[in-house]
């Protein structure tokens, strides 16, 4: 029997990126240590073991995780990624994130987030769907729609959460189509919520350049990243007539200074599972991306991308995090004080949620919206956001990081103080 086990510590540690933020904030909503105790620290969190039976008759044991860090606002909500790094201080550390990201777009949900540690791409598809069901098999006396709902993110999409909704539902005796959210839409999943990461990005990074003075069409950028996020934010970036010159993924990265197709990029890359290759564009380094003379940068893959040892060499005026915590403080105060617009994650990647808040609501009333509607909706959640945070920096004079933050975590504060203690 092989068994995996967590990873070791890496040189990123994101639930200390996360804590560190949170100390900021509260620092400068003057909470004293109790509040800052309160909300450092998940609610509840499970470690589950996670069995296997391969086609090949060989017995694997995963270690699989779900960490609700808040509730005050509502149910939980958060992804479920499958990757070769997560670790529960990882998912420790996206729960929170997903907290303040709730609040900040005012969606009535807590954070959560769940993951497995497994390389999704070295099993078959039964196998992933065993894995699943084990998996939400041990973590359902947590989860239901009005008590934490999933949703996908990295190694994991539509059918895995359609498993996930199977496998409750088969549990509870009836359909419950609303446990899960980035369903199929013909399982109660919503359109618009397939690329509603990348569209929200894509409006918030639209209005930051313009906040900057540059004008979107024309505008260059380099998207880091060409998975669920990152290849249709690149595909929608070049439909508002910005020129994405640099695309990377996990093998490697192209450039074209003329601008890529992209279109014909997303071609090459489902045929041969990467952007190398790409015949009309050069190899580059992938760190080179991150360091690419842009006005925009779109960290959209992995945490800590840009980090002590290459903040500086950050020449984009603007950086959208696509991703989930892809700067680490040392280097945010780099980018800084370099004069750096860097929108954070919490608000620039909060599409999501926002559409699967949509999809939630819709499964709870049994009525679908139109894409029109749905996209309607969105556009105007995120903008209405990025002013609010926008304000809030000048107000404060503090970067948008800070800003975003304080104003989450004191609707969060606030909340349980309503509340109140219960013992």
């Amino acid at each position: 029997m092989t068994t995996i086990q967590p990873a070791a510590a890496d040189l990123a540690h994101p639930f200390d990126d996360a804590r560190a933020q949170l100390r900021d904030a509260v620092t400068i909503l003057g909470y004293d240590d109790g509040m800052y105790e309160l909300l450092a620290n998940p609610r509840r969190e499970l470690t589950v073991a996670v069995p296997l039976h391969r086609d090949s008759g060989e017995l694997e044991l995963f270690i699989g995780y779900r960490v609700q860090h808040n509730v005050s606002r509502g149910p939980a909500k958060g992804g479920l990624r499958y990757s070769v790094d997560v670790t529960l201080d990882e998912v420790r550390a996206l729960a929170m994130w997903m907290t303040w990201k709730c609040a900040l777009l005012d969606v009535p949900y807590g954070g959560a987030k769940g993951g497995i540690r497994i390389d999704p791409r070295r099993y078959s598809r039964g196998e992933l769907e065993r894995i699943t069901r084990r998996y939400t098999s041990e973590i359902s006396p947590l989860i239901g729609p009005d008590h934490d709902i999933p949703a996908p993110d990295v190694g994991t999409d539509e059918q895995t959460m359609a498993w996930m909704m199977d496998t409750y539902s088969a549990q509870q005796g009836h359909t419950v189509l609303g446990v899960t959210t980035g369903k199929p839409v013909s399982l109660g999943g919503s359109l618009g919520r397939a690329t509603s990461t990348s569209r929200g990005v894509v409006h918030v990074a639209l209005a930051a350049l313009r906040s900057r003075g540059i004008k979107p069409e024309g505008a260059t950028a380099a998207v880091q990243g060409f998975g669920k996020v990152g290849r249709h934010a690149a595909r929608f970036l070049d439909e508002a007539g910005v020129r994405v010159v640099a695309v990377s993924d996990q093998y490697g990265a192209v450039s074209a200074d003329t601008g890529l197709d992209i279109a014909a990029l997303a071609r090459h890359a489902d045929a041969t599972g990467s952007v190398l290759g790409f015949a009309e564009a050069d190899a580059i380094v992938n760190d080179d991306l991150l360091t690419a003379d842009v006005d925009l940068l779109v960290p959209a893959a992995v945490e800590g991308v840009i980090h002590r040892g290459n903040a500086r060499q950050v020449k984009a005026a603007v950086v959208v995090e696509g991703a989930n915590g892809p700067t680490t403080p040392e280097a945010d105060r780099i980018l800084n004080d370099a004069g750096t617009l860097v929108v954070p994650d919490i608000l620039a990647n909060a599409g999501g949620v926002i559409v699967s808040y949509f999809e939630w609501v819709q499964a709870n009333q049994a009525y679908w919206w139109g894409a029109d509607e749905v996209e309607a909706r969105l556009a105007e959640r995120m903008l209405t956001a990025w002013e609010h945070v926008s304000a809030h920096a000048a107000k404060l004079r503090r970067p948008l990081r800070a800003a975003a933050t304080c104003l989450a975590v004191e609707r969060v504060a606030h909340a349980g103080r309503l509340r109140g203690l219960y013992s």
